[in-house]
This record gives C-alpha cells, structure tokens and sequence, in this order.
C-alpha cells in the first residue's frame, strides 16, 4: 500500500514516515519545505535505511498534486499553516493554504479516485470548554482562525462523505504533541522564535534563549499556570498508522489523540529541569488574550476505533526533546 504523505518534511509528518515505513508502507513525501527542511527528510532515511522518495510542490498546486497521487493508495494530509498567533495576523494566508489547499488536495483524490484520507486536525476546533475531559461530542466553536480553517476542513470532509459514502476518512484531533525521536535525529525544529512550549524551554536549556516566558500564574489550577493535554509524537504517529489500518470500510469519523491528562506549564519546566540537570530561569508574564485555563482530552474513542492509546510519560517526552536539542544545537540545515 502506498501512501502519499503531504507536509511529510515536518514535525509530526518525519516521525509518521518512520512508522509508515516500519509498519511496512511504502509512502511517498509531497512538501514545499516553507516551514521544514530536506534535511529532516536525510534523518528519517538513516533512522530507517532507506531512501524517502519525495516532491518538491505546494498543497494548492492541483496539477501536481495528480501528479503526485499517481499509484497511491491512500493520503495523510499533514500540509499546513499551524501558528494561531499568526493566523491571528494573517488569516487570509490561513484559509489559502489549509483550505483551498484541502480542497485542491481532496479534487486531485477524486479525479484519480482514490478515497482513503487521514486527515491531520486539531482539538482547537473544540475552542472554550463547556467541560472537560474533551469527548469527540462536544460543541464544535473555534476561537481564532487557525482552528476555524481545521473546523472548516472537517465540515467540508463530512459534507463530502454525505455526498459519496464510499470514501474512507479519519479525522484526528491533536492535543500538544511533543517530544522528538529516540534518535535524536528529528524532533521539532521551529524556524525563528518558537511558538510552542516545549522548544522554547528547550532551547533556554541549551542557551540559545535566556529564560521562559510563563503566560499567567492566576488560573484556577493547581499552580496557577495553564494546564494542557501532552503527547509524545511517536504516540501520534503510531496514531497515524492505526487510522490508516482501519480504513479498510467506509466512514468519516473524528478521533481525538491526546494522553488523557494534564500537566501544567510548571510541571513541564520542572521535568525539564530533571533531564537537563539545571533549573531554567523563567519569568511569569501577563496572560495572553483567548487562553484558558485547562484543555484535556478523554481519549477513550481512539482506544475502541484504533486500538491506540499514549504510552509515553511526560518524562519520555522531555528527555527526548533534550536528546534531540542538544544533537541538534543549530537545527536542521536547509
């Protein structure tokens, strides 16, 4: 079975390459490398010793994207945008690239017919709460536009089941992944000034940043920071190559992968502090606008559908992002 994967160069699509191809997929990467490196690309072939065969193209590119899909069997579609504060600032871009590129994306599969999708969304299409833990039936309302691009991805995935039932989709819903290969040879290798948690504090440990900025201390939590739902990304990824071996009927099902609990932003910072050996110096900074306090998923659904659940303790996940950080002071080169 051959599967092409889009946005395969980046961080959680390098580490589902190297599940495809240990659970026997052959695959094929379809990235334009705006926001990843062919050097990720290298680090998977030595993890699995063999070459990646990839296309250098963008998402919105239909043409090519036929090209691309020639002799697949079925896609993963991890090609996006993915920072809410920029897509705060640049929504238009966000609803090009995650939108229209989805639907050029789904046009392709259907002139070639092929109709087996897992689709890479996000528990932000879940937005504030109205309780918790997260289940797949709670009300759908993103608050910014990154998440209503996903929100709308999954409207148009659903509509498009409802018109030709014989299309296979698996709509999964991330929490925080986080962590890196055991290798060290990939892990997330943000370009600029990190936007999520776990390399900001990785790069303070490595001296690259001077300390950690902590967004609030004031939330009705256990120590004031903002609680969040922690997955290894080799638990997403295997999520990944679960989904694809239960489309083997027609469906378009939305499953949440998540650990199933939370851990606050001073739980993180203090398991880094173990696996690096040192206390990392933060400072606690005003609330941002749209944070909440707790977001946790119940991840029950993926257990019954995929036969998956996260195995990875939140000292795996900081001790392989250490590993991976410190091998990789410079990042990935281009």
């Amino acid at each position: 079975m051959k599967i092409l994967v889009t946005g395969g160069a980046g961080y959680i699509g390098s580490h589902t390459c190297v599940e495809l191809i240990n659970a026997g997929f052959n695959l094929l990467v379809y990235d334009n490398f705006s926001n990843s490196s062919r050097q990720t690309l290298k680090s998977v072939e030595k993890i699995v010793g063999q070459e990646i065969p990839y296309i250098i193209g963008d998402v919105r590119d239909e043409a090519a994207l036929e090209n691309a899909l020639i002799g697949c069997d079925a896609v993963i579609h991890f090609a996006g945008l993915k920072s809410v504060g920029e897509s705060v600032v640049k929504p238009l871009s966000y609803y090009d690239t995650n939108v229209y590129g989805t639907l050029c994306l789904l046009r392709a599969m259907q002139k070639l017919q092929i109709k087996k999708l897992v689709f890479s969304s996000s528990a932000t299409v879940y937005g504030n709460p109205e309780f918790l833990p997260f289940t797949e039936k709670h009300p759908l309302r993103a608050t910014n536009p990154y998440g209503e691009t996903k929100l709308v991805v999954e409207e148009m995935l659903r509509d498009l089941y409802v018109s030709d039932s014989t299309w296979a989709i698996m709509i999964l819903r991330y929490f925080n992944p986080i962590g890196a290969h055991e290798s060290g040879l990939i892990g997330e290798d943000p370009k600029g000034i990190p936007n999520n948690l776990m390399p900001f504090i990785a790069q303070v440990a490595v001296g690259k940043r001077e300390k950690v900025s902590v967004f609030g201390d004031d939330y009705p939590t256990k120590d004031g920071t903002g609680v969040r739902d922690y997955i290894h990304v080799v638990d997403l990824a295997i999520g990944h190559v679960k989904a694809l071996q239960v489309l083997n009927k027609t469906q378009c099902t939305a499953i949440n992968l998540g650990a199933g609990k939370g851990y606050s932003v001073l739980d993180i910072i203090g398991a880094f502090n173990k696996v690096c050996g040192k206390d990392l110096p933060y400072v606690i900074m005003p609330r941002r606008s749209g944070d909440i306090a707790e977001f946790y998923s119940d991840p029950s659904l993926a257990k019954e559908m995929l036969c998956w659940e996260a195995k990875r303790t939140i000292d795996d996940m900081c001790q392989s992002m250490w590993n991976f950080q410190i091998k990789n002071f410079k990042g990935h080169e281009v």
